[in-house]
């Protein structure tokens, strides 16, 4: 929540015209296995003009909403799209579960996204059936399990997501429901490209929907233009995060592609 209030302060001394963070309320909905969470709090970015608008769903990474939910909010928002980015971790009582796998789960989070949905979806500058999903590493989970059939949420609107570097697991995520474009490094050490490999080897009940980019020199957090560093993980490990030139704007132009291809 300071992270929160922070950004809010930020944006209050920003130049007219910078997409800025509005917080916003919600409840967390029970679908599927995904049983109901908190009310969940988060940040709302809006494009200028009257709309309606095209939106997306802005699933933050382990380290919670941070200045890297910010920048892909302004980012998205640049491109004509409302974004949303839910806080799923402040009000479960956690602000980064990076060293802690298994506090909160991609599954937990689902509840979380299809609020948003319900959420976006009855906002009046919105377009209703128009609604997209991205998430970075935890949030990349969280995007592929939440396409995932028996969740549902292309009936609340879903219409494509993108996983930056995900855990992938074949005995959860094989049902993708919308299309699924997955972003991720052969040098990552934390969210191995061999999981998403092997998710694919299992095969998707509808493999159409599903594409995925393997980028050989890219590290966790490739998109990020955040100096090299060493970062703890679960079980006393480390990982390298690193930006990689190649991968972020090739991946950003994908990105942009499918969310105008699936939403526009």
């Amino acid at each position: 929540m300071r992270r929160l209030l922070a950004m809010l302060v930020l944006a209050a001394v920003l130049p007219a015209g910078t997409a800025v963070a509005e917080n916003v309320r919600f409840p967390s909905v029970a679908v599927g296995s995904a049983a109901a969470g908190p009310e969940i709090g988060g940040w709302l970015y809006r494009p200028r003009g009257a709309g309606p608008f095209p939106t997306i769903v802005l699933a933050h990474t382990c380290g919670g909403v941070s200045p890297h939910t910010d920048v892909w909010g302004k980012l998205l928002s640049g491109w004509g799209y409302v974004t949303v980015a839910p806080d799923s971790f402040g009000p479960r009582g956690e602000k980064a579960v990076c060293t802690k796998p298994g506090v909160i789960t991609s599954t937990m989070r689902v509840a979380d996204v299809a609020g948003a949905l319900d959420f976006l979806s009855a906002q009046p500058f919105v377009i209703k059936d128009r609604i997209g999903l991205i998430g970075h590493s935890h949030g990349g989970g969280t995007t592929v399990r939440a396409v995932q059939k028996p969740f549902g949420l292309a009936g609340r609107g879903l219409r494509a997501g993108v996983a930056y570097y995900p855990p992938c697991f074949p005995q959860f995520d094989r049902d993708v429901d919308v299309p699924l474009l997955i972003l991720t490094g052969d040098r990552d050490d934390w969210t191995p490209a061999d999981n998403c490999r092997r998710l694919q080897a299992a095969g998707f009940a509808r493999p159409e929907l599903v594409g995925a980019v393997y980028y050989p020199n890219a590290y966790h957090s490739f998109d990020s233009q955040a100096p090299d560093r060493i970062v703890p993980g679960g079980g006393g490990k480390s990982h390298r995060l690193a930006y990689d030139p190649a991968a972020a704007p090739d991946a950003e132009a994908r990105t942009k592609a499918l969310f105008e291809k699936y939403l526009r």
